[in-house]
């Protein structure tokens, strides 16, 4: 009896996962090209291209692994992005694979091709490097230098291999946290500055959105009102019809009552009236009462000035725009006695959120900085409890 493709999707993963130390494939140039599109740290695409086709050859060994695109029009050619979202995305969700949580054929450099992927091709996308290594292994499987069985099997095993190190690094790091407390718990302007220097890191777009999110996390019990679940971090508003990133609610309404949209870069007038024209055609726009504007950069005094001259062609709607940083600090010393637990909120969202919206890098930092900070307070103590000298 022929294997559905979920068959051996898990047939993969049980012939690597009992002992993930004992390599599948031992040609060194394949296993290298293996190893660069497993571990590529910025572009984890590729490694879905790899499963998605490698399960369709394996699935039905009469298709080309190299024309994962029923547009090229030939009978050898499949559907790759089918594969992908139908078989290799419930897979990677289910065991907790390092890799994107979308499929990886709507990303640029695969969107809207009708060509065979050849070593030869101009992906146009980056690192050249890790695609260059994708389109080579598509060729040795179709020239038979290796089975689309074991190119599978080696790539899932590499990608068990990989989580293994993330989550060894994550939970020393927790440790090392959990053991670091000092005496004296850290301060809000500890927390901005833990924050700040977040936010000043490569690809973190998504980190304003979990500061909000984190506020309202920490002090639903206080102010009765709370934050609706987060959109995906590649959702657009016209895809989801949402009216900002962070969206707040009465504590047991689902009417949105504050609506928070973030901005890495200054806010222009344009973003103001898109907002204005996002919320009259909302059929929600008549229960709100703030749309909020968070930005990373500079606030102009005219932006401030326009963004309040639209309460009234909103309708009683009250529009501001807000420094993301000014806007954590007032919150931790307004609400200073819970300000861990705005933390412990942030802490937890960040490393909840998946892989494609926050690195693993950008988490793992975020921990050794509140770890910094808590081990100065622990070194302080140990310190001043020392003896005196004479």
């Amino acid at each position: 009896m022929e294997s559905s493709p979920a068959d051996i999707l898990r047939s993969a993963y049980e012939r690597v996962s009992s002992d993930v130390t004992r390599p599948i494939v031992t040609i060194s140039d394949i296993a290298e090209h293996i190893e660069t599109v497993s571990r590529s740290a910025t572009n984890r695409a590729c490694v879905r291209v790899l499963l998605a086709c490698s399960l369709a050859k394996s699935s039905h060994p009469e298709v080309d692994i190299r024309k994962p695109y029923t547009e090229i029009g030939d009978s050898d050619a499949f559907a790759g992005r089918s594969y992908d979202e139908r078989y290799v995305q419930p897979f990677i969700i289910e065991h907790q694979l390092p890799c994107n949580p979308t499929t990886a054929f709507l990303t640029p450099a695969f969107r809207n091709r009708n060509i065979t992927l050849t070593p030869d091709l101009n992906m146009v996308g980056r690192p050249p490097l890790v695609f260059k290594a994708t389109l080579q292994l598509l060729t040795d499987v179709s020239e038979g230098r290796i089975s689309a069985e074991d190119l599978l099997a080696e790539t899932v095993r590499r990608l068990l291999i990989m989580k293994d190190e993330q989550l060894a690094i994550r939970n020393s790091l927790l440790a090392d946290l959990k053991s670091a407390t000092g005496a004296l718990p850290l301060s809000s302007e500890d927390i901005v500055t833990i924050i700040e220097q977040h936010l000043r890191s490569a690809n973190a777009s998504r980190l304003p959105v979990l500061v909000v999110a984190a506020t309202y996390e920490a002090t639903k019990d206080f102010l009765g009102e709370r934050i609706l679940p987060l959109e995906g971090h590649n959702a657009a508003d016209k895809q989801t019809q949402s009216l900002g990133d962070v969206h707040i609610t009465l504590i047991d309404d689902d009417e949105v009552v504050t609506v928070y949209e973030m901005k890495a870069k200054r806010v222009t007038q344009n973003d103001l009236d898109i907002a204005l024209l996002k919320i009259n055609r909302s059929k929600q726009h008549r229960k709100i009462d703030n749309f909020i504007i968070i930005t990373t950069d500079e606030i102009e005094e005219q932006i401030k000035i326009y963004a309040a001259s639209l309460y009234t062609q909103a309708g009683g709607i009250e529009f501001v725009v807000l420094d993301c940083l000014g806007f954590l600090r007032h919150f931790l010393h307004l609400f200073h006695r819970i300000r861990l637990q705005f933390l412990d909120s942030y802490q937890r969202l960040l490393l909840e959120e998946p892989d494609s919206a926050v690195r693993q890098a950008l988490k793992d930092l975020f921990l050794m900085l509140r770890l910094t900070a808590e081990t100065a307070y622990a070194s302080d103590e140990t310190a001043s409890s020392g003896p005196v000298s004479s």
